[in-house]
């Protein structure tokens, strides 16, 4: 599986939106991998973390996020789901699965009711060790500020507002992973 050919596919021009996803899953992939090689013992498969890391927001630009430079039409909470789907559709179930999955701290089926959130009704949580990472690792990068690495109290703010369960979830990542 080679990422690029399958982001080149969506996002053919060299533009800014594609810059911003590049740079962003680069940063994502390359913490991935370096939680992988702090953690020897848990075995992570390093390549699949690279992919999955690359591949993880695929789906953004069929959101509306004029910002980050994405004029799609679906609420940018869709673009993990939206995303798999495209990942899907090429053949990769297991890349999909981190697509849909990575969206704030993952999303329980009940956090998708209780906050009436414009998302398929299904547990959206990382089960694999490496969908964990992944998640964790895109915590501590915005597409707006590429350039810096969040500080783990910064992640936790930014993911705070969404409700205890993921900040839950990513304080149990913190001792996992950090």
């Amino acid at each position: 599986m080679r990422p690029l050919d399958l982001i080149d596919k969506y996002y053919p021009q060299e533009n800014e939106l594609k810059k911003i996803l590049l740079a962003h899953s680069r940063s994502v992939a390359d913490k991935a991998l370096e939680i992988a090689r702090k953690h020897p013992e848990l075995n992570l498969d390093e390549v699949f973390l690279h992919e999955g890391g690359m591949l993880h927001d695929i789906g953004i630009f069929l959101t509306d996020a004029a910002p980050i430079f994405c004029f799609g039409t679906a609420p940018y909470i869709a673009h993990g789901y939206l995303g798999a789907e495209l990942v899907r559709e090429a053949g990769f179930p297991r890349h999909a699965l981190v697509c849909e999955r990575h969206t704030g701290a993952g999303l329980s089926l009940d956090e998708i009711l209780r906050q009436q959130l414009p998302v398929p009704h299904r547990d959206m949580l990382p089960v694999s060790l490496e969908e964990q990472v992944i998640c964790f690792a895109d915590k501590f990068f915005s597409k707006t500020h590429l350039e810096k690495e969040k500080t783990v109290d910064g992640a936790r703010k930014s993911i705070a507002k969404y409700g205890e369960e993921g900040l839950t979830r990513f304080n149990h990542w913190c001792d996992l992973f950090l």
